[in-house]
Order: C-alpha cells, then structure tokens, then sequence
C-alpha cells in the first residue's frame, strides 16, 4: 500500500489478553518507564544537526538511527540480517536484531489483527453500533482518539508495550496507522491524531526510546511540531515521489521500504532518483523470511 493514507503488510502480535488492560492501567497509575534504548555505538545521540530546522530536540540518552546505514524490514518474521545491515524493524512480539540499531513496530492507532477482543468497545470507533474497520485491512479495527479521555485511555493500553520493547533491547518505536484518520470518514481529526502521537512519542522518550512517524508525509512538519518524533519510516516514498517531504522535516533520519510488487521503475533506478534516501530496501509485499515464495531483500 502507498505511504501517504497506508503501509504495507505488517508481523501480527500475538492477542495481550484482557490481563493487558488491566497491567496497562496499573502501569500508568504507577509511573513505569524502563530507561533501555539499546548500546549500539554507531547510533548518534543528542541534537539532530542532520535535519533542516528541526521542531524538536531528542532527549538526552535516546539514539537516533544511524544515518545512510542499510535497513531491513522484518515485520513478517524475524531472522538473521545480512552482512552489512545496520538497521533493524520488528514487530513488538520478537527480540531486537542483536547488534543492529534496533527499531520495534507498534500498532499504535489501530488494533492488531486478532486482538479486536482485547480493545474495550468505547475506544473502538463506532459507526451504526459497529466498529470501523480499515478498507484495506478489514481485520484491524480503527481506535477512536476523538476526546481527550479516549486518547488517555488508549495512551494506558499502549504505554506498556513501548516499555516492554525497551526493557527487550530495542533502540526505537515506530507507531503505525497515526494516518488512520484518512480513512475514517471524516469521523477522525488531524489534530486529534497528533494529540494521541503526542502521548505516544513522551512515553517512548520516557522509556529512552527514539520515536518513529510511519507515512502521512503530508503531515511530516506538524507531526514532528505537535508530536515531537525523531526520525521517519517510509513506505515506498521513492514510488510515490514522497521523499522530499520526510528529508525536509528529517534530514537524513529518514527509513524507507519499497516494494517490489509496484515498482514504477528498477529499483536500482529509484535509488538514483535525487530524493532517495540513504537508507532504503527492495522487500517483498508480505516480508517474508528467506527460504519463502517470493521473499525479496535487495539494497541501493
């Protein structure tokens, strides 16, 4: 699916339980952050010089990805990166890639495909008496972050994984479907959605984690504003012609995956294009493991 209003396949979590919750709660209630963010030396620190009149400054102790360094895509399975891959994204369910700048998936405005159950109903957006579903994924229910309460609500149930993948090791989070507004009908909020990615963003500063904006390259400057991420992952912002909005709020803290399956061009063609980013990989639309039908894995 195209960055702008979408993202590509994704890893599935495994369903948290209605125990989540409840730990949810209690976490927030007792101020829990882990102060973990990883130990690779090759991550910069502090101010991010890169990036054109940056909004924001990373806070003391959070790593931002290394820049121009060669990423991987590992929603639908974890395995052993190749020889020269200094970036890693996983899914919030497996371990970070050891010696890798580490960065963990987190669905963080919709809900994870078999964990609809798990979601309280007044927190699911609702249309006619039934949950909103996203179009292209009719198994990921869209959350509603339209009041205050409810953003708290779901920054509580959220928090907790954002803690859990610091205290696995992992350097950075990137929060998916924060564009979930695109395709709720009008029932969703800009505004709204960068409220919730604010509460989202201080609780993965709190745990010493760099916080990632996936797509909605339209609203690059005012989510980095309003929300403070640190550095943006892409979905085939080359294809699209995307890019340049990501670098002038970013620099050169910009993550981009392309697909295989809509290549305008050879890929080796796009990596050329003036607005590529340094860091960019070629990957099957299901992101597979090697050894799978169709699994692809190639960089500029």
């Amino acid at each position: 699916m195209r960055g702008i209003g979408g993202r590509a396949g994704r890893g599935m979590a495994p369903g948290a339980g209605g125990m989540l919750l409840a730990v949810a709660f209690v976490l927030v209630l007792a101020g829990c952050a882990a102060g973990a963010g990883g130990d690779d030396a090759s991550s910069g620190t502090g101010s991010d010089e890169a990036s054109p009149g940056a909004a924001t400054v990373v806070p003391d102790g959070v790593a931002l990805p290394p820049p121009g360094a060669a990423p991987d895509y590992q929603l639908g399975g974890a395995y052993d990166p190749a020889e020269g891959v200094g970036i890693v994204a996983r899914d919030r369910s497996a371990p970070p890639a050891e010696g890798r700048y580490s960065i963990c998936y987190v669905n963080g405005f919709q809900t994870q495909p078999g964990e609809l159950d798990d979601w309280p109903a007044e927190l699911l957006l609702q249309q006619d008496g039934a949950p909103v579903f996203d179009p292209d994924w009719p198994d990921e229910a869209l959350l509603d972050h339209s009041t205050p309460e409810r953003r708290s609500a779901i920054a509580a149930i959220v928090e907790p994984w954002i803690v859990g993948c610091a205290e696995a090791g992992y350097d950075a989070v990137e929060f998916d479907n924060l564009d979930s507004y695109t395709r709720s009908g009008g029932a969703l909020r800009l505004d709204d959605a960068a409220e919730l990615a604010r509460l989202l963003v201080s609780a993965a500063h709190d745990a010493g984690l760099a916080a990632g904006q996936k797509n909605a390259a339209e609203d690059a400057a005012l989510l980095r504003e309003r929300a403070g991420f640190d550095f943006a992952v892409t979905e085939e912002c080359a294809a699209y012609e995307e890019c340049g909005a990501y670098a002038a709020v970013y620099g050169e803290h910009v993550i981009d995956i392309e697909y295989v399956d809509e290549l305008p061009e050879p890929f080796a063609e796009l990596c050329a294009t003036p607005d590529a980013p340094r860091s960019m990989v070629l990957r099957d639309r299901p992101l597979g493991v090697p050894g799978d039908e169709g699994y692809v894995f190639e960089l500029c």
